[in-house]
């Protein structure tokens, strides 16, 4: 799925959760497009989502803003959002005092194992 030209990514869809994976550049540029794909497949289901942010190069305040909204959107909907960061990412989300609301995980392993619980 091409979100722009400096953000791409991939949707897998599993029985109980989805994991969007991203690449490249999470900026005011990008966010638009990555906020519809993200609604939508929340809206096609299921609730739960990994977001793989491991390997964006960079992040901006349009990017966490849309991490906080699709966290709430997720939450409403009886579901969940996990994002498995990278230094960058964490950095942005600590510089702006999210990192207590917003769910960060150090990989995708660690992200899929509360899943594995279930």
């Amino acid at each position: 799925m091409n979100l722009t030209v400096s953000l791409r990514g991939t949707r897998e869809v599993r029985k109980n959760y989805q994991i969007f994976r991203l690449t490249g550049l999470f900026d005011a540029f990008s966010e638009p497009n990555f906020r519809k794909v993200l609604n939508s497949g929340l809206d096609e289901g299921p609730e739960h989502i990994i977001l793989d942010l491991s390997h964006i190069d960079f992040i901006d305040s349009s990017g966490i803003g849309a991490l906080v909204q699709i966290d709430k959107k997720a939450k409403t909907a009886g579901g969940s959002l996990q994002i498995v960061s990278n230094a960058r990412v964490t950095q942005t989300v600590k510089l702006v005092r999210l990192e207590n609301y917003l769910t960060l995980k150090p990989s995708l392993e660690e992200a899929l194992a509360t899943f594995k619980k279930d």
